[in-house]
């Protein structure tokens, strides 16, 4: 025998000596029955709840109810393929999606894939889509604003980061609006953001990331789309994904802010899970854990601590009432769950008051304490004002004489109610909200005329930049209206008024 075949026979004695082989147990079932997005299994005896499995043709799903004799599974993708008797496997993976930055500026869906065709997301990060909301301990108080650039909410109804704000109205009455309104203004601010569609039309949310990129907001902001066409299963999970993706970036010591749009379709689409994998119908038919479904997704926005790094998550969900009907089950439960709500109603809306914001029953239950010193300076007693202007309004359509005290107060208000309204994605400054507040609730505006306020307004606006910036750019820096840049803005106020010809 040559040296060769020797040596060759002995490299491959080495190498079979070394094989050893690995035998890897895997749960695997036999689907009973599937359809409408669901399919029931036996075997898979050792399958976690939300464990990913994978049937044979390649389809994922989701392990959702654990029973004795099968395993309820939901179905995220097309289930037209899945038939009785096919096989289907565990993963042992619990339901994840990838995170970290290079999901920003990125439209992806409920799992976390590309879908905007920009090629794949490079990133080796993935987080469990359900999680435990960080304890009371690992939480700090909330005292920093985000900035909406919305003139009625960050006066009276402010939200600071790591606060759960909702906005709730009917449809069509401008809910959608302040959510990008406040994505558009967070240029600058060192806000990342989080956009979840959920049971959107295509168009619809193709419409939002246009206007996004047209205001330079993709470049801080992640879109997670669950649209109409899309499974239930795949509209369930979107809020949760989109969650995990802004989780990471509060517990790597940053701010995110994420917006569920809406719950209402999220609740839809989990009654129909449920009742498919014939979970017991309670209220309305929703399954009984409908609260459970918001409150563990709403109570992961916070606040950390500065032993967590002092990250903050902030959710502004939406919920879509029907008929102004806020005591509907889907409704309260949200409203209980959250720290104040933003209330849009209809009948503001069709009378031209945009945004269409409720300030008799609007709250932010963490109030001044997220305000800027400057912004509660000006605005401290306006909301109990507009509330009460509204009562009196309300009872001055009587026709009834009323004393001058009285009549004083409706004029200042129908001149607040101006100056409160605001086009849509036109957010404004800090500044120049201070500015224009300043003025009207110290009575500097009670000579213009009502319906030349916002001409008034833009005109102000327009003199402080180019007589008085050094005025915007101090209260921009140092968030607080010093008392001689209070004389000087009350000159300028008066110069102004004096010489503009409304």
């Amino acid at each position: 025998m040559s040296d060769f075949v020797k040596d060759l026979t002995a490299s491959l004695q080495s190498q079979i000596s070394a094989f050893q082989p690995q035998v890897r147990a895997q749960d695997v079932g036999t689907v009973l029955e599937a359809g409408d997005g669901i399919a029931r299994a036996e075997g898979l005896g050792g399958v976690q709840a939300q464990e990913l499995v994978q049937f044979a043709n390649g389809v994922i799903g989701i392990a959702f109810n654990l029973e004795q004799e099968s395993v309820g599974i939901i179905i995220m993708g097309d289930y037209s393929g899945i038939e009785q008797g096919m096989t289907v496997r565990g993963t042992g993976r619990i339901a994840s999606v990838p995170v970290g930055d290079a999901l920003v500026g990125r439209v992806v869906n409920a799992l976390g894939e590309p879908v905007d065709g920009k090629g794949p997301i490079a990133t080796d990060k993935f987080r469990p889509i359900e999680r435990i909301a960080p304890g009371v301990i690992d939480r700090k108080d909330v005292k920093r604003p985000v900035q909406t650039g919305i003139k009625p909410i960050d006066a009276m109804i402010p939200i600071g980061r790591g606060q759960r704000e909702l906005i709730i109205g009917d449809r069509q009455t401008g809910k959608s609006a302040i959510a990008i309104d406040t994505i558009i203004n967070q240029k600058g601010k060192n806000l990342l953001c989080i956009y979840v569609a959920i049971g959107q039309k295509k168009a619809q949310v193709a419409r939002v990331l246009g206007l996004l990129e047209k205001h330079g907001a993709m470049e801080y902001t992640t879109i997670v789309i669950a649209s109409a066409d899309d499974p239930a299963a795949m509209q369930y999970i979107a809020p949760y994904a989109g969650c995990a993706i802004g989780e990471e970036f509060m517990e790597t010591g940053r701010d995110a802010l994420i917006i569920y749009d809406d719950l209402s379709k999220h609740a839809w689409a989990y009654r129909q899970v449920s009742l498919l994998l014939r979970r017991p119908p309670g209220r309305e038919a929703y399954p009984g854990d409908v609260f459970y479904l918001h409150s563990r997704l709403l109570e992961r926005a916070a606040q950390l601590s500065d032993d967590r790094g002092g990250g903050s998550l902030t959710a502004l969900p939406i919920i879509e009432t029907l008929l102004g009907d806020v005591s509907a089950y889907v409704p309260t439960n949200v409203i209980s769950i959250t720290d104040g709500q933003i209330y849009l109603e209809a009948d503001l809306f069709y009378a031209g008051i945009r945004p269409a914001v409720n300030i008799g029953i609007s709250v932010s239950r963490v109030g001044g304490d997220a305000q800027t010193k400057a912004m509660k300076q000006v605005a401290g007693q306006l909301k109990g004002d507009m509330a009460a202007f509204r009562e009196l309004a309300a009872f001055a359509t009587f026709g009834s004489d009323l004393d001058k005290s009285t009549q004083r107060q409706l004029d200042r208000g129908y001149r607040l109610t101006e100056i409160l309204k605001q086009p849509q994605y036109e957010p404004v400054s800090l500044a120049d909200q201070v500015m224009t507040m300043y003025a009207g609730t110290r009575g500097l505006t009670d000579k213009i005329a009502v319906d030349k306020m916002r001409e008034w307004e833009t005109a102000f606006r327009r003199f402080m930049e180019t007589s008085h910036p050094e005025v915007g750019r101090d209260i921009e820096a140092k968030k607080i209206l010093t008392p001689e840049n209070e004389a000087v803005l009350k000159e300028a106020i008066t110069a102004f008024n004096a010489g503009w010809q409304g």
